[in-house]
Order: C-alpha cells, then sequence, then structure tokens
C-alpha cells in the first residue's frame, strides 16, 4: 500500500514563464526494504551527497578520491547480522591503523543474494578522500589492501578487495550513484519470501550509510535518521491553491488523478 496517493503541486521551473510538478506529499509505508522507499531514501541521499562534495573539494582541492569495495565469504542469511557486525568492527581497525590513507570518508553496506539463491553476500561500499601524498610514498598496493582488510577481519584467508582511484581531474559526484543506491537489490527482495523475511530481521536497526574523518562535518545528515522521504528541495512555495492528487488503482495497474 505504499505510495498510493501522491500529492503534487505547480511550481515554477528554471526556465520563465513555465511550471513543473513536484512531490509535496505522499504516503510513504517507510517500511526498511519497501522498494519505492528505499528508491526515495537513496535519491535524498544523493541530493545531499551531490550539494555537498563541491564544498568538499573546493576546500581540498588537492586531495584524490578512491572507490574501495570490501568483503568476505558469503554467509547463510541467519548469519547475515553477525557477519555485517564483524565487518564493521573490522572497518573500525582499518580506519585506526596509521596506514589508513583516508581522511574522510562515505561508507555504504550492501547485501546481495549469493549466486546459489541462498547465501548472502554483504560488502562495504567505500568513497575514500585522501592526501596528495598517497600516491607517492603512502601508497598501498592490491596486495597490501588484501594483506590489511584480512588482519582487521582476523581470518584464515584472504578477502576479495577492490580499489580504485578517481582521476586527477574528476569529479568524485561519479560515484555518489554507486555509493548511494539501494542496500539490497529489489530483485532479490522478491524472489524467495523466506529469505526476505529473515533479510529484514537480520538488518533491523542496522545502519546503510556512515561517515568519517574530515567528511563528517560535511555530511552528517547522509547518515540514516527517521527522515520524512520529500527531499527538502521539494518544499516550495505554492504557486497558487490548487493540489493534484494522484491515487493508484490497483486493478487498472496505473495512477488516476483524484
Amino acid at each position: 500500500m505504499c505510495s498510493e496517493l501522491l500529492k503534487f503541486q505547480l511550481v515554477p521551473d528554471e526556465s520563465e514563464g513555465i511550471l513543473k510538478l513536484k512531490l509535496l506529499d505522499a504516503r510513504f509505508c517507510r517500511v526498511r526494504h519497501c522498494p519505492v522507499c528505499q528508491w526515495r531514501r537513496s535519491l535524498m541521499w544523493k541530493a545531499r551527497a551531490y550539494k555537498i562534495l563541491p564544498q568538499v573539494v573546493t576546500d581540498y582541492p588537492k586531495h584524490r578520491w578512491l572507490f574501495v569495495t570490501l568483503t568476505i565469504k558469503n554467509c547463510q542469511i541467519e548469519e547475515l547480522r553477525e557477519n555485517l557486525d564483524s565487518m564493521n568492527k573490522a572497518f573500525k581497525r582499518f580506519t585506526e591503523l596509521k596506514v589508513w590513507p583516508a581522511k574522510g570518508w562515505v561508507k555504504s553496506t550492501e547485501v546481495t543474494k549469493g549466486r546459489d539463491g541462498v547465501s548472502a553476500h554483504p560488502h562495504l561500499h567505500i568513497l575514500a578522500m585522501v592526501p596528495p601524498s598517497y600516491f607517492s610514498h603512502a601508497y598501498l598496493s592490491h596486495t597490501k589492501w588484501v594483506a590489511l582488510w584480512q588482519q582487521c577481519l582476523r581470518i584464515d584467508y584472504q578477502p576479495v578487495v577492490h580499489t580504485s582511484a578517481i582521476a586527477k581531474h574528476h569529479n568524485p559526484s561519479l560515484l555518489i550513484p554507486e555509493i548511494l543506491k539501494y542496500q539490497v537489490k529489489e530483485s532479490d527482495l522478491v524472489g524467495d519470501r523466506e529469505w526476505f523475511l529473515e533479510l529484514t530481521r537480520q538488518l533491523h536497526k542496522s545502519r546503510a550509510i556512515a561517515v568519517g574523518g574530515i567528511l563528517r562535518q560535511y555530511m552528517r545528515e547522509l547518515e540514516e535518521k527517521n527522515q520524512d522521504l520529500i527531499d527538502e528541495s521539494e518544499e516550495t512555495d505554492e504557486v497558487d491553491g490548487e493540489s493534484l492528487y494522484l491515487r493508484w488503482e490497483r486493478k487498472l495497474q496505473r495512477f488516476n488523478i483524484e
């Protein structure tokens, strides 16, 4: 029953004399893994990050950006919470090492279904801001990344780690869609009822987005809070007193104007 009633209002567009529809209100269910609410939450995070990152780049023009993915072996869905707790503790240990290169970072948690259709594959996506010295004397090779992540996880196998650097003059905002996307793919949510229900139990009250280092002062609002899923940019003054309501008609599988 999520978002079956939408309220829009006419607002001025950037083009003079043109009006466009803006979402003013909606009845979102706010269930953690509802595909619609997950999508809306992701849009809000992205909008705020796009607004904030240019200021970070202006304040730290010589810093570079890395995209890092940290993984562990697939686990049974019933063991997901335990594995995520271990990963988050390991990441905290990683950031406390002297060799940790990032001065600021955004960390997002993603869970996908394993290829066997039963297990869970938890992994962390990191957007890391590093000083110029990282690419000279402080550089970490791929082998070193793997060894350090293994050390912090306290495991007896080599985990999979992916690292890539954003080109020197490229905007880090290019990676925002990958960092601040869904926590769980919609296709994984609907394929297996029992898997989905256990996933919901395992991820209850867990944090999808975390910000650390000097980025915290810029991007604190990205961390998950009780949000109304209506972005601040959508809160605009009325052009007139008229509102447009759309209601989802299940039998027709479409929205109708109220």
